[in-house]
Order: structure tokens, then C-alpha cells, then sequence
């Protein structure tokens, strides 16, 4: 019995060598022949179970619709101006090279790395979870009132196709005294407000100023009152103003059928996932430059766009001084490239292996800051006309946020001749700005929930349902803002929803990657993927640089806040808290999915370890790496004790297929 037991142990261990050696040959030859190179491939996905982009202009154009959205147009040109013109765009290159880039490089080769979203992404590192439902809380927030800009530039593109834009005048029944076209000049005896044929005597017409404020009125363009009173509601006809603590009122039908045909739209192009939208934005992150081009030729050819331009560009180097400047660029620029939103990673995520995320962000980063300083010409060019036609100071018709987009500049088209072709033009490129964000927005969302649990994803079905319930839920959650008193909800989601907790979740993520998955790891899957490891300017920033940079921003912010309010009407007690609410809660996810997370795994060390299956997308990837050829190796190994056997064969049974061809 004793010769047959120590022959059975010696098979048993000439057997264990043997499938080691097959396991080292097939790792060795699929090395060779099977992993997909660079530039290989480009019709199938390398990813079945998620898909990949069809090509790589996909991603690239994809990026770019995110990256240049309405903040580009209505928020650059202004802030440029108001921050030493010509002299803002010194600290906005900077910041743009120290404090966005570096985050946008790195949350691109992160979701690339791991082809998951910003929720699943963290089997890097289990402990920080939590921030990735952070970033999808944020997108998710964002996305609700984010459509309801789109949902104004389809009201306003179908006002539109007539024979002249309705806010050209005063002479409408939604006009009252209050409306003042200063274009034109008509006063007489009876009617002694300038350019409005319906508003009868006025007594006190001097328009109010700083230092007239009593018997005076207190005048709005037509672009102004219509926006306020027939696409808002805000004001209501006898020109009572909503107050945040008055009745919300009821949807207006306009505008709530507006925002469903929105949301129908961002579900149609998402239907099928990155294989739909991919394509879609071949057109929707074109077009707009071709509007852009074609309203600077048209504006700079009107009277007053030379002093419009200088105006916005004028330098103004004593500023750089000033903190504030500083402030503003930081803040602008990291807007303005989306970055901790997720919406990057889950982008990335669809990439092939070998795509060159690096160039990818040098390109992405170059055009966004281009088209802002590009948009800020076509803008004020108009602006500066609009000024000379109504002899007013250039600051005075300048506008920044939605009045830009949605008064001043509408003003300033409604002067120009065929007023209703270049309102077309406009506002379609207003509707695709905006949808080339609000895709990537909304696909973060459903991509974090389908990666979480995958059966979600089975089938065209259940994809189908799961992003219509998505859809619809958040167009329910957006009829408030469609309301008379939905500004002010508009307004809360737009300045709080993603403000202090996006710098939060935006240092979280640098300092977790660098210092807890660890920079050497990172630097080697960058290596990996693309064949060169980051230079140390990025490694600078990512471990100090940026962080800092971050975390000044957040301080400076927070020293500088105001209590919320619109049009100066301030918010009340409970509509400031849930502006602090919404911070707070989304932050919130981060230390209560880290303590979930030290629970399920047994403790701190486990929630801080990578995960077994933590790695590239394809398996013949990993044979590329020593690290992880050897996880391979040991998810092949058989258990040496009964706590991890559950974790690694359920592991292995995702590659021992390849690894036994």
C-alpha cells in the first residue's frame, strides 16, 4: 500500500509540472500570435461582452462633443473679458497644462486600462468605490437640468422658422412698458417709451440706473422679456415676478413637450450604445464649428464688431496679480474638459487596447481651448454690433450663462437682415453642443449600472427597458424645471449640483490611483497599453502638482461663496440647503461605500488590494505583463486554503478557457 500511495503522489506531481509547462507554453505562444495589435482589427470589438468604438475617430469626435460644450460659447468669452481680456488666456494655458490635462490623461488611460466604468473601474482599488458613484451621481444630477437647456434651444429653434423671430420687437402681447427695443427711436406725446408701439404713456420712461433708482423704470430688451415670459414663465403677462417662495405653478406645455422630444432623442442615439452615438457625432461635434465659422464671417462684416473684438480681447496685465484670475481660469478650464464627472472613463472604456489615449488627450485638450478662444471672436463680434446699434457700452449688452445663449445674443441676431436664418443656425448649434455633452453624461450612468450588474446587458431587450426607464425617470424629474418657478431649480442644479463635490471627487481620484493603486503600477499599465511609460512632468503632476492645484481651487471657492440666488431675488432657507444637499450627498458616497467595502472584504487591507480579475479587457493581454502572467498563473493554481478557493475559481473561471485553448 505503501508503494502504491507514493506512486499515485508521483503522478500526481509529474502531472502538476506538466500542466505548469502547457500553462507557460500556451501563455508564451498566445503571446505571439493571439494578442491583437495596434491598429488591428478595427471592424470587430476586442471586447465582446461590452463592444468597442467602430473606429477610433469614434472616441476622438466623442470626446471632443463632450469636452466643447455651451460652457465654450456663453461662459469663456465672457469670463475672458471680465478677467483682463487677453491677458485671462496666460493663467487659462496654465492651468490648462498643471491642473486639467493631467487629470483628463489619466482618467482616460484608467478607463481604457480597465475597459469598465467609473463605478466597476475600482476593483483597482475596492476601498475607493465610492467615487465612482460619486462621478455617476454628479453626471446623473447634471443630466436632469442639462436637458432642459436643450429642451429652451428646440422651443427656440422652432419659434424660429418664421418670417421674423418673435423677440425682434416690442410689439407683442406679452410686451408691456417695461419692454424697450433701444434699436429704434418713437416717442410722442402719448407713447413715450422708445420703440414700443403697444405700451401707452409711461410716467416715469428715464430708465433706471446706479444712481437713478426712484421714478424711473426699470427697462428689458424684447429678447429679454420674451425669454422671461413666454419660454420661462417666470414673469407672467401683468409682470408679477415668481419668488422661490411663491407656488412652482404648473408645467408649460411648450416647454415640458420640448424636453420629452429631448429625452426621446438622447434615447434614440443611445439605443444600441457607443455603436450609435459614435456615429451621431460625426455630425454633432462638427457642425458646430461650421456655425462658428459662418457667424464670425457674418459678424465681423457689421458695424461695431471691431470694438466687440477688442473689447474681448484687450489686455489687461495688472490682473495677473490678482488671485481671482487665477481662480477663474483653474475653475474654467477644468469645467470646460469635464474632467471627474466619469463621464471620461466610461468614454475611454470602449477603447481598444492599443488606442493612444495620449495623443487622444493632447489633441482633445488643444481643440477645446481653441474652440473656446475661437467661439469668444464669433460672439463678440455680434455683441459689439448690437452695442453700436443701441449705443450702449459693450459691458452693458454682455451676458454670460443661459442670458447669453438665450437673450443678448438672440438680440443681436434679431437685428441683423434674414434674422431667422442665422436664429436657425444658431440655435441648432446651441442643440448640438449641448446633446454631444448630455450623451456622455447619460452614458455614464448606464454604463456604471449595466457594469455593477451585468444582467442588465444580456440582451437588446433588457438593455432596451433599463435606458428607457433611465430616460424617462429623469425627463419626470426635469418637468419641475418647466415650470413658471422652475428657474430657480434650474439654477440650483446648475450651480451646486457639480460644484465643491466635483473638486472633492476630482482629488480623490488622483490621489487614490497615484498613492493607493499606486504610480508605479499606473505608469506600468500606461507602458502596457501604449509601449512608453509617462515622462516625468506627468508623474510630477500626478503625485503633487495637480493635487495642489485642486485643492486650492476647492479652498478658494469655498472662501469666496455667496448664498444662491437668480436675478437677485435671493434663495430661501430650504432651497440653499438642497444646494448643500446635493453637495454633500454625492460626496457622501465615498466613505460609506469604503466602510462597505472593508465590511465585505474582511478589513482594510483587503478593500485596499486590487482585485483577482483586475487587469486588461482581453486575457492574451496579460501574458504581455509579468504581473500579471503571474495572476494568471496563480488563478490556475489550485487553493491552499478554503477563504480565498470561492474568490480565485470564480476568477478562473473566466480565463481558464483561454488558458486550456
Amino acid at each position: 500500500m505503501e508503494r502504491v500511495a507514493q506512486t499515485f503522489t508521483g503522478l500526481l506531481s509529474c502531472g502538476q509540472r506538466f500542466r505548469t509547462q502547457q500553462i507557460d507554453i500556451q501563455m508564451n505562444a498566445s503571446n505571439s500570435a493571439e494578442a491583437p495589435q495596434a491598429g488591428e482589427g478595427e471592424a470587430s470589438d476586442e471586447n465582446e461582452a461590452r463592444g468597442n468604438w467602430t473606429g477610433q475617430f469614434d472616441f476622438l469626435l466623442s470626446c471632443i462633443g463632450y469636452a466643447v460644450g455651451l460652457g465654450n460659447v456663453w461662459r469663456f468669452p465672457y469670463l475672458c473679458y471680465k478677467n483682463g481680456g487677453g491677458a485671462f488666456l496666460i493663467p487659462y494655458l496654465i492651468m490648462l497644462g498643471v491642473a486639467a490635462l493631467p487629470l483628463f490623461y489619466m482618467e482616460v488611460a484608467f478607463g481604457q486600462f480597465g475597459n469598465l466604468g467609473p463605478v466597476t473601474i475600482w476593483k483597482a482599488c475596492p476601498l475607493l468605490k465610492g467615487t465612482g458613484w460619486a462621478m455617476v451621481s454628479i453626471s446623473a444630477l447634471v443630466s436632469i437640468y442639462y436637458n432642459v437647456i436643450i429642451a429652451w434651444a428646440l422651443f427656440y429653434l422652432f419659434a424660429s422658422f418664421n418670417s421674423k423671430v418673435p423677440w425682434a420687437d416690442c410689439n407683442n402681447y406679452w410686451n408691456d412698458f417695461h419692454c424697450r427695443d433701444l434699436s429704434v427711436n418713437t416717442t410722442n406725446a402719448t407713447h413715450n417709451v422708445p420703440g414700443n408701439l403697444r405700451a401707452g404713456f409711461n410716467p416715469n420712461p428715464e430708465a433706471c440706473s446706479q444712481d437713478l433708482k426712484t421714478n424711473c423704470t426699470q427697462y428689458q430688451t424684447p429678447s429679454e422679456q420674451y425669454f422671461e415670459r413666454v419660454m420661462l414663465g417666470y414673469t407672467s403677462l401683468n409682470g408679477a415676478i415668481k419668488k422661490m417662495s411663491d407656488p412652482i405653478g404648473r408645467p408649460q406645455w411648450h416647454v415640458t413637450l420640448c424636453l420629452l422630444l429631448a429625452w426621446i432623442i438622447i434615447y434614440a442615439c443611445l439605443l444600441k450604445g457607443v455603436k450609435t452615438s459614435g456615429k451621431v457625432v460625426y455630425f454633432t461635434a462638427t457642425f458646430p464649428y461650421l456655425v462658428l465659422v459662418i457667424l464670425l464671417i457674418r459678424g465681423a462684416t457689421l458695424e461695431g464688431a471691431k470694438e466687440g473684438i477688442i473689447f474681448y480681447l484687450k489686455p489687461d496685465f495688472s490682473l495677473l496679480l490678482t488671485s481671482e484670475i487665477w481662480s477663474a481660469a483653474a475653475v474654467q478650464i477644468f469645467y470646460s474638459l469635464g474632467v471627474a464627472f466619469g463621464c471620461l472613463t466610461t468614454m475611454s472604456s470602449y477603447n481598444k487596447f492599443r488606442n493612444n489615449c495620449y495623443k487622444d488627450a493632447l489633441i482633445v485638450a488643444g481643440i477645446n481651448s481653441g474652440t473656446s478662444i475661437f467661439a469668444g471672436f464669433a460672439i463678440f463680434s455680434v455683441i459689439g454690433f448690437m452695442a453700436h446699434k443701441t449705443g450702449l457700452p459693450v459691458a452693458e449688452v454682455t451676458k454670460s450663462g443661459p442670458g447669453l445663449a438665450f437673450v443678448a445674443y438672440p438680440e443681436g441676431l434679431a437685428a441683423m437682415p434674414i434674422a431667422p436664418l442665422w436664429s436657425v443656425l444658431f440655435f441648432i448649434m446651441i442643440l448640438t453642443l449641448g446633446v454631444d455633452s448630455q450623451f456622455a453624461m447619460v452614458e455614464t450612468v448606464l454604463t456604471a449600472c449595466m457594469d455593477e450588474w451585468p444582467w442588465l446587458q444580456e440582451n437588446f431587450t433588457k438593455q432596451a427597458i433599463f435606458k428607457s426607464v433611465v430616460c424617462l425617470v429623469m425627463f419626470l424629474l426635469g418637468i419641475p424645471m418647466c415650470c413658471p418657478g422652475g428657474i430657480y431649480y434650474f439654477s440650483m442644479l446648475n450651480d451646486y449640483c457639480a460644484y465643491y463635490n466635483l473638486f472633492v471627487v476630482a482629488l480623490v481620484e488622483m490621489l487614490g490611483i497615484s498613492y493607493l493603486y499606486g504610480i508605479k503600477n499606473f505608469l506600468n499599465d500606461i507602458q502596457m497599453m501604449l509601449g512608453f511609460r509617462p515622462g516625468p512632468y506627468w508623474i510630477a503632476c500626478w503625485l503633487g502638482i495637480t493635487p495642489a492645484l485642486i485643492l486650492f481651487i476647492a479652498i478658494f471657492s469655498l472662501v469666496k461663496y455667496q448664498s444662491p440666488s437668480y436675478n437677485s431675488e435671493p434663495f430661501t432657507i430650504w432651497g440653499e440647503a438642497m444646494c448643500w444637499l446635493m453637495m454633500v450627498g454625492s460626496v457622501l458616497f465615498i466613505p460609506c461605500c469604503g466602510i462597505y467595502e472593508v465590511w465585505r472584504r474582511g478589513g482594510l487591507t483587503a478593500a485596499l488590494k486590487e482585485t483577482p480579475d483586475w487587469g486588461p479587457p482581453v486575457e492574451a493581454f496579460w501574458l504581455e505583463s509579468d504581473k500579471y502572467r503571474e495572476k494568471l498563473k496563480q488563478m490556475n493554481t489550485p487553493a491552499k486554503d478554503g477563504v480565498t478557493a470561492g474568490v480565485e475559481n470564480q476568477v478562473a473561471s473566466t480565463v481558464d478557457p483561454y488558458v486550456t485553448g
